[in-house]
């Protein structure tokens, strides 16, 4: 069964793809969202397997809402748009599900159809890097780790304290001590801070060797948390653990860096 949330500011098109999908036994409405502030909300209250994405809507818009996501709560996504033809040559360059409206029947069964597919995690990271690598192509706001620091400093010191982030045409400077949290699927970086979401283009390796480690620390493969933000932890029973971040979602702390737990040792 896949769990399924609509996500558009209309109401008639929310209702029509339900109609739509309701010929499909083996796909459950777990919810619908009028804008992209819901739509974040419901995918990690709900978590849903697949994620129809009006990419179109006014305040946040689709794009938006794929910056806010992170890797542990990003479902499958087929995007529903009504686009102009650069944007669809995007989609298909990054062999991204799409439906233009009017939604056509066929091109809906096919795009359910790759979405039954079953997903391991190594897939669920390239299908996460191909988003992000989209965003930054339709947005303009791709940076790389290197050019982001170099655009940024200042006097020469061991770690920077600034960040240089693109946002369309403007690149402005976020203090490195505002980062809560940054999550990576494979060449591409979330760096989430006070609220917002910005992307990088560049290794988790790279990225972490130029962060205070007595300030930022890895706990997953794809994962580095800063430590001054963690509010709790609490132990799973096949030996990781969940961190508990200011209006964050939960961050896990693999096996693979255990070590790393004694950094939290007020958070135990």
């Amino acid at each position: 069964m896949l769990r399924a949330l609509i996500v558009d500011d209309e109401e008639l098109a929310r209702r029509g793809l339900e109609i739509r999908l309701q010929r499909f036994p083996d796909v459950e409405i777990c919810g619908q969202s009028r804008n992209g502030r819901e739509a974040i909300e419901a995918v990690r209250e709900l978590g849903p397997d697949l994620l129809f994405l009006d990419v179109q809507m006014p305040g946040m818009n689709g794009f938006e809402v794929l910056r806010q996501l992170s890797g542990s709560d990003m479902p499958a996504v087929i995007f529903v748009t009504a686009f102009d033809e650069f944007a669809l040559r995007a989609f298909a360059t990054n062999a991204l599900d799409y439906l233009l409206k009017p939604i056509n029947d066929e091109r809906l069964e096919d795009a359910i159809e790759r979405a039954r597919q079953p997903v391991d995690e190594k897939l669920a990271q390239e299908h996460r890097s191909k988003l992000l690598k989209l965003v930054c192509e339709l947005t303009g706001r791709e940076l790389t780790v290197d050019g982001a620091l170099a655009k940024a400093a200042g006097p020469a010191q061991a770690f920077p304290e600034r960040i240089a982030i693109r946002d369309g045409a403007t690149t402005r400077c976020v203090d490195v001590a505002a980062i809560d949290w940054i999550d990576a699927a494979d060449d591409y970086m979330c760096v989430h801070a006070g609220g917002d979401t910005h992307v990088l283009h560049g290794t988790m390796k790279r990225l972490e060797e130029l962060l205070d480690p007595e300030l930022f620390v890895r706990v997953h493969r794809s994962t580095i948390v800063n430590r001054c933000r963690v509010r709790s932890m609490r132990p799973h029973r096949n030996g990781e653990y969940f961190l508990t971040l200011d209006n964050s979602p939960e961050l896990k702390l693999s096996r693979k860096y255990k070590a790393n737990l004694s950094r939290f040792a007020d958070k135990i």
